[in-house]
């Protein structure tokens, strides 16, 4: 008799245990219904007057749309450089805390040797693709990266991503991002730009929807991209046909320049 109700108890765990698998299924499929997108882009250096919405004089419709109807900022806080900064928007966290109180380690910044200044995002922090990961969310990401750059160990798909395509150093040539001026990957691979008409903000856009598509694809999960431009972070190139539309028109000097774009502020409120 105790080998029976042994049994039986054993079958009616094992019944529970997959009753509650299946449970977990559905309401993680419902669950998804009612989860959105996350799209995160970032300019990398832009100064916030340089849109449109902002008062600048360069045209930017797209995102002067998406201003419109949505939010704009009246106050924000950054960290001055653009790994500090990266390594707080990925986790939440002051850059120190993430290991990244300077900048990423390569390209002439020495490592102090002290967790502030490690030089890459440390094992202290979990980014927000991790825990969006966990989640059940497709974590993508297409850009600049910056935030660990010898070690593969530190690339994008070994922080909580599950697709990247982009520049792991912090500067490259956009028309040609190839030694000795920068280098592309994709995953954990180092690869070439493709094509004669190459352009890091077009091929990092065109991978982003690319990736999107191919999750929508391959499961019901909701996804969360982060678009992460080196545009306009030096060197400054722009196709030739964005050079002659602005052509001429700062030379007319910054104060005159810083004039206007605070007129038109003030003018929006």
């Amino acid at each position: 008799m105790l080998r029976f109700y042994i049994y039986a108890g054993a079958i009616i765990i094992a019944f529970s245990a997959a009753s509650c698998r299946e449970a977990l299924r559905e309401s993680r499929k419902e669950s998804r219904k009612g989860r959105p997108g996350i799209i995160l882009i970032m300019a990398d250096d832009m100064g916030y007057s340089d849109l449109g919405c902002y008062g600048g004089e360069i045209s930017t419709p797209n995102l002067d749309r998406l201003a419109e109807n949505g939010l704009r900022f009246t106050q924000f806080y950054n960290s001055a450089r653009c790994c500090p900064t990266r390594a707080s928007l990925l986790t939440g966290l002051y850059p120190h805390q993430a290991g990244i109180g300077l900048m990423a380690g390569a390209g002439g910044y020495d490592e102090l040797g002290l967790p502030g200044y490690l030089g890459y995002l440390n094992r202290n922090c979990v980014t927000i693709a991790g825990v969006l990961g966990k989640a059940g969310y497709n974590t993508l990401m297409t850009g600049k990266w910056h935030l660990g750059i010898e070690e593969k160990e530190r690339w994008p798909l070994q922080r909580g991503f599950d697709k990247y395509y982009g520049i792991i150093p912090g500067a490259c040539n956009y028309f040609h991002p190839a030694p000795p001026d920068g280098w592309l990957a994709m995953g954990n691979d180092k690869v070439m730009p493709e094509g004669e008409d190459y352009y890091t903000t077009d091929a990092f856009t065109d991978s982003a929807i690319s990736f999107i598509q191919q999750a929508r694809e391959t499961n019901d999960n909701p996804f969360f991209l982060y678009l992460a431009y080196n545009a306009p972070h030096w060197p400054l190139q722009a196709p030739p046909e964005d050079i002659e539309r602005y052509r001429g028109r700062y030379m007319e000097g910054w104060q005159n320049l810083r004039r206007e774009r605070w007129n038109r502020m003030t003018e929006m409120a």
